[in-house]
């Protein structure tokens, strides 16, 4: 069973004859499509079928050509840097710097150097960020100390941050523990039914898309494959058109 849609979605995100080509390889091949407002949207395909490009293409941080549509009020081609809230597949950090995660977050949001301090209204809204993705007892952990789920909530709290209109998550539960993945992405679901936020996340668990996702958009060669609702997408045949390999799926809801 999956999440429901309301009958009439506008689109927050339209892409028309996305095309990105990184070292002369193309890599997304004319994708055109819609993401729903307030929807869950999980992308998927094989690893190199250009879903982490489409979400780099996203933030402006490759050079595309086709278009980009933003029905938010913000051009494409104009800074939006409220607009959208960024997790990445994954964060290097430098081991030596012995930042904890209330320094981490003070300096995101603080224009103050760490030496000199951090005042009572960032130490405050820190611990209310942790607060909303629940890890609030995180805060004077050193962030190289972070399990992969507590390291996943502070990024997702660092994107909440101002409120998005889009949130973009590439792999969010990789590297966490799978008895805290239910978990993540109930908060996910959570913060889109109260926000209405609208999520554009990438994942390789078919199961969590099934249960959390209200549209599947699906990548092979950097072209759309299929799109739709994930109990019409998810089939034997289109996962195996998907994937390249035959696919066999069992009724089974995640976590269960």
């Amino acid at each position: 069973m999956s999440l429901a849609l309301p009958v009439v979605v506008r689109p927050l995100v339209s892409l028309s004859d996305l095309r990105v080509e990184l070292g002369g390889k193309p890599i997304l091949r004319g994708v055109t499509a819609n993401i729903a407002r307030g929807s869950i949207t999980a992308l998927i395909g094989l690893n190199g079928s250009g879903k982490t490009t489409l979400l780099r293409a996203l933030v402006n941080e490759y050079p595309h050509k086709g278009t980009i549509k933003f029905h938010c009020g913000h051009d494409h081609s104009k800074p939006y840097p409220e607009a959208i809230g960024y997790v990445p597949q994954r964060l290097t950090l430098d081991a030596r710097l012995p930042l904890t995660v209330r320094d981490f977050l003070a300096l995101t949001l603080s224009r103050r150097p760490l030496f000199f301090g951090i005042s009572k209204k960032v130490a405050a809204k820190s611990r209310e960020m942790l607060e909303r993705v629940e890890v609030a007892n995180c805060l004077d952990v050193p962030v190289e100390g972070l399990s992969g789920g507590q390291l996943q909530r502070v990024l997702l709290a660092l994107a909440l941050e101002p409120q998005p209109e889009l949130l973009l998550l590439d792999e969010p539960a990789a590297g966490i523990d799978f008895k805290d993945q239910k978990k993540f992405y109930e908060l996910i679901a959570t913060i889109n039914r109260e926000t209405g936020v609208t999520v554009l996340l990438v994942s390789h668990d078919l199961n969590m898309v099934q249960t959390y996702s209200h549209e599947v958009l699906c990548l092979r060669n950097g072209a759309i494959q299929c799109q739709g609702a994930p109990n019409e997408i998810l089939t034997p045949i289109n996962m195996s058109l998907v994937f390249g390999a035959e696919i066999h799926m069992f009724p089974h809801r995640f976590g269960s």
